[in-house]
C-alpha cells in the first residue's frame, strides 16, 4: 500500500555559518539543507516541531514529504539526518534527501520479530542480531516494518535473510544477514565447599583428639600450666588448717 506524503513548510536560507545558524536557533528555527542526486542543494530554516509533525507517520524517518520552500518550487524528500544537542536533545541541523516518486532509493526499514520460537520454550533465549535493514524501492513503496516470523526457531538455530520474504516491490540490498538467534543459556556454575573433617589435611583439630592444642586453663589438660602457688615464688604450700603467713601455735 502506497503511503501518503505529508507536507513541510519552510523558509529560503541565503546566508551559511556558525553565526547566522546561532541566530536561527534563537528565532526558534534550525538550518536545514536538502541535496540529492537531481537537483542542485538548497539551504533553508524550519521550525522543528514543523518536522516532527511532518514525520508523526507510521513509517515515521521513511515518510514521503513534500517540501515547500517559500518562492521556490516544491520538491519530494526523505528526512534523512539531523544533528542534536547533546544536552537538551534538541534538533540543531537536519538533513533532506532529494527523491523521484519513479526512482529507487535506499532506506533502513526496522525489523520486527514476530511468534515465539519452539526453542523459547525449550530454555532458549532469543536475540535479535539485525534491528534494521537497508531496502531497494521506490519512495512510495516504502515498508513500515519487515516482520520476521520466528515461531519455528529451535534452540541453537538462527534465521537468516535468506529466510525472509521481501515485501511486494522491495529488494534488500545485504545478500545474507543474521537476523536472530536462540541461544543455549549459560548453566550456572555452582561451588560447594567441603565440610571440614577431623584428621583430614587443612581440618582444625577437635578438642580433646590427640595432638590437639589443649584449651587455654584447662585442669588437667597435658602440657597446661600449673595454678601459681599462694605467697612469694618458691614458698612451701601451707599446712592444712593454717593459714597462710601465721605460725601453729595459737
Amino acid at each position: 500500500m502506497a503511503q501518503e506524503t505529508n507536507t513541510l513548510t519552510a523558509s529560503p536560507r541565503d546566508q551559511h555559518g556558525k553565526g547566522p545558524a546561532r541566530q536561527l536557533r534563537f528565532k526558534g528555527l534550525i538550518p536545514a539543507v536538502c541535496y540529492g542526486p537531481h537537483e542542485k542543494p538548497v539551504h533553508f530554516a524550519v521550525a522543528p516541531d514543523a518536522i516532527k509533525k511532518a514525520i508523526a507517520t507510521p513509517h515515521k524517518f521513511n515518510t514521503v514529504i513534500t517540501l515547500q520552500i517559500e518562492g521556490k518550487a516544491p520538491r519530494t524528500v526523505l528526512f534523512k539526518d539531523y544533528e542534536k544537542d547533546p544536552v537538551d536533545g534538541k534538533i540543531l541541523h537536519a538533513d533532506f534527501l532529494d527523491v523521484r516518486m519513479d526512482a529507487d532509493v535506499v532506506v533502513q526499514v526496522p525489523v520486527v520479530l514476530i511468534g515465539k520460537p519452539a526453542g523459547v520454550t525449550e530454555g532458549g533465549i532469543l536475540q535479535q542480531v539485525t534491528r534494521t535493514l537497508p531496502v531497494i524501492c521506490r519512495p512510495a513503496q516504502i515498508p513500515e516494518k519487515i516482520e520476521v516470523d520466528v515461531s519455528a526457531l529451535k534452540i541453537a538455530e538462527s534465521l537468516h535473510l535468506s529466510d525472509v520474504k521481501a515485501p511486494p516491490g522491495v529488494k534488500f540490498k545485504l545478500k545474507e544477514a543474521t537476523i536472530a538467534v536462540v541461544a543455549i543459556p549459560e548453566k550456572e556454575e555452582v561451588v560447594v565447599k567441603a565440610a571440614a573433617v577431623p584428621g583430614a589435611e587443612g581440618a582444625a583439630p577437635v578438642a580433646g583428639a590427640e595432638g590437639a592444642a589443649p584449651a587455654t586453663g584447662a585442669p588437667g589438660a597435658p602440657g597446661a600450666a600449673a595454678p601459681a602457688a599462694a605467697g612469694k615464688p618458691g614458698a612451701p604450700a601451707p599446712a592444712a588448717g593454717k593459714e597462710p603467713g601465721k605460725g601453729g601455735k595459737k
